[in-house]
């Protein structure tokens, strides 16, 4: 079955600090996206790779792959307001109806077995997403306070989710809804379940300088 792979990359990196956006942010000498394309490249060379950039960040991002010789093939799409218009707009690029991967463009440590998990769960299931145990005691907040709740029930998902691309493409027909956090939970309202896969500790999204540094360390 064709595969394809949607990274999405349009973050202006506010909370990491500094000029440039996290994405283009270097890694042991090169842009920590670069190291999230090739990752993706290693589980199949031959898959078809879109990475999803605010427009004004083309050039840029031309640039950089001329500069660090990079020449892993993949197609550049204009990203849109939110992460929904985003991700929408890269769909429209795949032309097949066999898996679809969506990739924050900021998780470059992902590894090729956990890729191969998701596409190997979402070709069963139709559609499948990874998750970690939740470690930090949670708390809900309420009216009156706030309650403890059991984190033995609770899972934090991370990315490749990974699809049917007809289904994914039917979940996108639905309108646009501010409070749209994932794919998933916009193929959840078709009535589709999603099957949950082991993540990885390690499969860690950038957001902060602290997270720029364990992934220096782990790259």
């Amino acid at each position: 079955m064709e595969h394809s792979t949607i990274i999405v990359a349009g973050g202006t990196g506010k909370r990491l600090g500094g000029p440039v956006p996290k994405q283009f942010q270097t890694v042991k000498g090169r842009p920590l996206l670069m190291w999230t394309i090739e990752a993706f490249h290693r589980f199949d060379p031959a898959m078809a790779i879109i990475v999803v950039l605010p427009l004004t960040h083309f050039d840029i991002w031309k640039a950089l792959c001329m500069g660090h010789r990079f020449f892993v093939h993949h197609d550049v799409v204009a990203g849109g307001e939110q992460r929904w218009h985003s991700v929408k707009a890269g769909l429209e690029k795949v032309e097949h109806d066999g898996l679809v991967a969506v990739h924050d463009g900021v998780r470059p440590l992902v590894s090729t077995d956990l890729i191969a998990r998701c596409f190997a769960a979402a070709d069963e299931k139709a559609a499948a997403i990874p998750v970690v145990p939740v470690v930090p005691s949670i708390r809900e907040t309420t009216a009156e306070g706030s309650r403890a709740l059991d984190r033995s029930r609770l899972v934090a998902v991370q990315t490749p989710q990974c699809f049917h691309a007809d289904l994914l493409r039917k979940a996108f027909e639905q309108p646009y809804d501010s409070t749209f956090t994932d794919e998933a939970t916009l193929v959840e309202r078709m009535g589709v379940k999603v099957a949950l896969v082991e993540g990885e500790a390690n499969n860690i999204k950038v957001t902060t300088a602290a997270d720029m540094r364990v992934v220096e360390v782990l790259v």
